[in-house]
This record gives structure tokens, sequence and C-alpha cells, in this order.
């Protein structure tokens, strides 16, 4: 039997989807501000083991050059960015929805049994609301970094007027390591989300559409058991002989 259960509310789905395109744009600009002092590189004795990112990536995206462009659009869409967060935080405050979304004591432990279902080494999964563990722990962790970006970016911004912020986060270089760093792991958790939602099915994806998804109960029908003694079959020619 099908059965149509509700899973996001409507103000959780215009956040989700709004965020996906503002946080691309954002990703772009800032990399065409990156584009004019690139420092960061893994370094093993010295030699430089993996730039971010080697030269021929720019020209081949045709990021360079692109200094002021990526400015305007970062520092304009970082305040939609910014309202989006806030209103979801907001949202997820006065709705009670932060009882789906913040871990608990015994997430951390669960959300490593998620990550060996995801893997097919274990058959079953913990107990789940709306969210699993994992999913918990990540969708928290989210939030958090977007409050990281949103201060190290004021802090690179304007490090005179938020002198305070700058020292907060140990200096203006610092500040621009951890907003590079933040960046780095928002394209990360885009890709291991897209990885999940392809894992999950149509009825997920479409969940966050929708706003509902469809459960297949398979209930067996059981018939109830006699409870009347069942008498013993006499042979045809035995009972004529009697």
């Amino acid at each position: 039997m099908k059965r149509i259960v509700n899973k996001h509310p409507l103000a959780i789905r215009w956040f989700h989807w709004i965020n996906f395109p503002l946080l691309a744009v954002m990703i772009w600009s800032g990399l065409l501000i990156y584009w004019a002092y690139d420092p960061y590189a893994i370094k093993l004795f010295g030699v430089t083991a993996f730039k971010f990112f080697p030269q021929w990536f720019y020209h081949k995206l045709n990021v360079v050059h692109r200094l002021s462009e990526g400015m305007a659009f970062h520092f304009v869409f970082m305040w939609l960015f910014a309202l989006n967060g806030l209103l979801y935080v907001l949202y997820t405050i006065f709705s009670g929805e932060w009882r789906y979304l913040l871990p608990q004591k015994s997430s951390w432990k669960e959300a490593w049994l998620v990550v060996l279902h995801d893997l097919h080494i274990r058959k079953t999964v913990p107990e789940q609301l709306k969210y699993n563990a994992a999913q918990r722990i990540v969708y928290t962790g989210i939030i958090i970094m977007g409050l990281g970006s949103l201060i190290t970016g004021l802090s690179i911004y304007k490090p005179t007027q938020f002198n305070w912020l700058v020292f907060l986060c140990g200096g203006y270089r610092t500040a621009r390591l951890i907003h590079f760093t933040l960046t780095i792991g928002y394209c990360l958790f885009f890709l291991l989300h897209i990885v999940q939602v392809i894992l999950a099915g149509w009825n997920n994806f479409r969940a966050m559409i929708t706003g509902f998804e469809i459960k297949n109960d398979n209930i067996p029908i059981s018939r109830p058991k006699s409870s009347a003694p069942v008498m013993p079959q006499i042979p045809e020619a035995d009972a004529k002989a009697k």
C-alpha cells in the first residue's frame, strides 16, 4: 500500500533552492578574486606538490583579468547569501525544525554506523526521524561554516572597519586562509551531497521539490487462526466400514 508522507515544509524548500544559486555565484566570483593573488599550495620539503590553482586552470575557465567583476558580484551576493541564511536559521528556531537538525548525544556514534551502511559494510541503519545522525552533523556544520564565511568575509572586505573581527580571526592572513578553506569545504559538501541524492533515489529528491514522499508499506496479510480443534481426517473406506 502506498501513502503520501509530508517531509519538507515550503519554507525549507525555498531556502534550500535559493541558497544553491547564491552559493554557486559566491564560489565563482570568489575564484575571480582569488586569481589576483593565489598563494595557497601544498608543499612537501619546500617543493610545491599541489597548487590551488594551476595557471592553465585560469585560462581554461577565462578567469584571468576579471578581478573587478568578481568583487562586484561577490560583495552584492554575499548580502543575499547572509540574508537567506539568517532567515533559514530564524525559521528553524521558531518553527521547531531545529529539533530534527541539531545533533544528539548519540549522533556521533550513530553517524559512523550510517557511514558503514552507505559503504554496504553494515546491513542495518540506526533509527532516524527526518534526518539521520550523519545528516544532522553535516547540516549543522554547514550552518556554522556559513557563519564562519560571513565573519571572515567581512574581515577581508573591510579590515579597518571590522578590525575587531580581524582580531578574532587571528589576523588578516588567517581570516583569508579560513575563508578559502571554507570554500573548499562547500565544494566537497556539494559533491558529496549530489552523490547522496543520487543514491537516495528519485523519491527523496522529489520530497525537496514537492514537500512529500511516497512510502510503500508492504504489510503481509495474515489470516486469523481458528481456536477450534482440528479433527483428524478419516479415510473414506474406513468411514463406510464403520
